[in-house]
C-alpha cells in the first residue's frame, strides 16, 4: 500500500512540473493563466512552488490546453505541446 501512495505522490509532483512550462508556452502571467483555468493566482503560485497539487478538474483543463497547443499553427509550440502531452498524459497517446 505504501508504494502505491508514493507512486501517486510522485505523479502529482510531476504534474506540478508541467504548470510553468505550459504557462510559458501560452506567454501568460500567473494572473492570466489563473483566469484561463478559472482558479486563483494563489493556486497557480502554489502549483508552481509545489505547495499544492492540481485537482482532477484542473488536470483535465491543463490537458485541454496542451491539446489546443498541439494543434497550433506554430510548429515549435506544437512540438513542445506534443512532448508535454506524451510526458504528462501518456495514457492518452
Amino acid at each position: 500500500m505504501k508504494s502505491a501512495t508514493n507512486h501517486a505522490n510522485s505523479q502529482s509532483i510531476d504534474m506540478n512540473a508541467l504548470i510553468l512550462p505550459l504557462r510559458s508556452l501560452y506567454g501568460l502571467t500567473q494572473e492570466q493563466f489563473a483566469a484561463k483555468l478559472g482558479v486563483t493566482v494563489v493556486t497557480v503560485n502554489r502549483w508552481e512552488n509545489y505547495r499544492a497539487k492540481p485537482m482532477p478538474l484542473a488536470l483535465r483543463q491543463l490537458r485541454t490546453l496542451l491539446l489546443e497547443l498541439s494543434q497550433s499553427q506554430a510548429t515549435a509550440d506544437q512540438e513542445i505541446a506534443q512532448r508535454l502531452l506524451a510526458q504528462y498524459f501518456p495514457k492518452d497517446r
